[in-house]
């Protein structure tokens, strides 16, 4: 092959050709078109979910990249400390720990406080769950920034400074946009393990599409059916997720070496 050839995508036309027929045999059978219906109405909370939750992580997860490479010990020391913490933790025992010890204790607080006078249920489920995979996802998030933030050379950072940029447009002008083509592959991993993660909200009752199928099964007791479809709904979003962010690399390296 030479330099520069790609092989023909024979597992993307393999994908293609199982989505397809799945998706015939799906809307020609009465039965999985209704758990089809059903399951639809999740989609909307897995998509919100998993949004919203990796946009915070994000931020975090910046934040925390950002204290990490700071002069500060102490900040450098909570950022490990945290990162460290976090990623020891299972992420379904994170988010039932957030969900019912967490969350409860931290609106005891709020109330303590002496506040507007906040009742736990008030806190509901779903962004229990979204702080829980925020909290999870931003300590994985901030190794990403880190490495990429890292990546990029010193002699162009010390050549900003010699120019006399101020340390906010250093990092604006000079390090951000050269951090980012190192930084997107690994975060859009990232992204894709969150669709999926999003399933885990369905432990502390979310109706995503993983608890509308489990609900959907013990009512029609059609469990092949209904878990074949929640299975084809999963893969659909990542596949066309991966192939979404496969297309962004790829015009980003295009950017960069133009």
């Amino acid at each position: 092959m030479t330099e520069g050839q790609e092989d023909f995508p024979w597992w993307l036309l393999a994908i293609g050709v199982l989505l397809t027929g799945a998706y015939v045999a799906v809307l020609s059978d009465e039965a999985t078109r209704q758990v089809l219906a059903t399951l639809r109405q999740g989609i909307w909370i897995t998509v919100l979910v998993t949004v919203v939750s990796f946009a915070a992580a994000c931020v975090v997860g910046l934040g925390l990249a950002l204290m990490s490479l700071s002069g500060s010990v102490v900040l450098r020391q909570v950022a490990r400390f945290y990162v460290e913490i976090i990623r020891g933790i299972p992420i379904l025992v994170l988010l039932l720990y957030v969900a019912f010890v967490f969350a409860p204790g931290l609106v005891h607080f709020w109330n303590w406080l002496g506040l507007p006078e906040v009742r736990t249920r008030d806190f509901s489920l779903l962004w229990r769950a979204v702080l829980a995979l925020v909290i999870a996802y931003s300590a994985f998030i901030a190794e990403v920034f880190r490495a990429g933030l890292q990546s990029v050379g010193t002699g162009q950072i010390e050549a900003a400074k010699a120019l006399g940029l101020k340390p906010y447009h250093r990092f604006r002008y000079i390090v951000l946009p050269q951090a980012v083509r190192t930084i997107l592959p690994p975060l859009g991993n990232d992204f894709v393990a969150m669709v999926k993660d999003s399933s885990l909200v369905s432990v502390v009752g979310v109706l995503d599409i993983a608890q509308l199928g489990k609900l959907t099964a013990a009512g029609n007791f059609r469990y092949f059916e209904t878990y074949n479809v929640v299975a084809l709904i999963y893969l659909t979003m990542t596949v066309l997720l991966s192939l979404a962010l496969r297309r962004l690399e790829r015009r980003l390296g295009r950017t960069g070496r133009s």
